[in-house]
């Protein structure tokens, strides 16, 4: 299974802000319970968009500054960006349906914009 790729602040603007691909950040913590929940959840889509979105994990208590950024007030939650800008955020631990319908819709915005 595909796993997504773990993220700090140093590597932020890199892997998430540069990235010509779009790029899925789950803001999470060793703590949280639903981010462990939804963790399954993430890997199944990212093999499923694997080639067309780029997921990334970052510890928000590892990496204070871009949780501190991006106003991440509670986790799980994710972010879509793409081309360095926010499309998109998910907040909670939701069914798959729900993240894969918000990817699906960013991914087609991004296509026909």
């Amino acid at each position: 299974m595909t796993k997504p790729t773990v993220i700090t602040d140093e590597d932020f603007e890199t892997e998430v802000l540069n990235s010509e691909t779009p790029v899925l950040v789950d803001f999470w913590a060793e703590w949280c319970g639903p981010c462990r929940a939804l963790a399954p959840t993430i890997e199944e889509l990212s093999e499923e968009y694997e080639g067309r979105l780029k997921f990334t994990k970052l510890n928000v208590d590892e990496n204070p500054v871009s949780a501190s950024t991006y106003g991440i007030r509670s986790i799980p939650t994710l972010i879509i960006f793409v081309g360095g800008i926010e499309k998109d955020r998910i907040l909670g631990a939701l069914p798959k349906k729900n993240i894969a319908e918000a990817i699906q819709s960013t991914l087609e915005h991004r296509l026909s914009a």
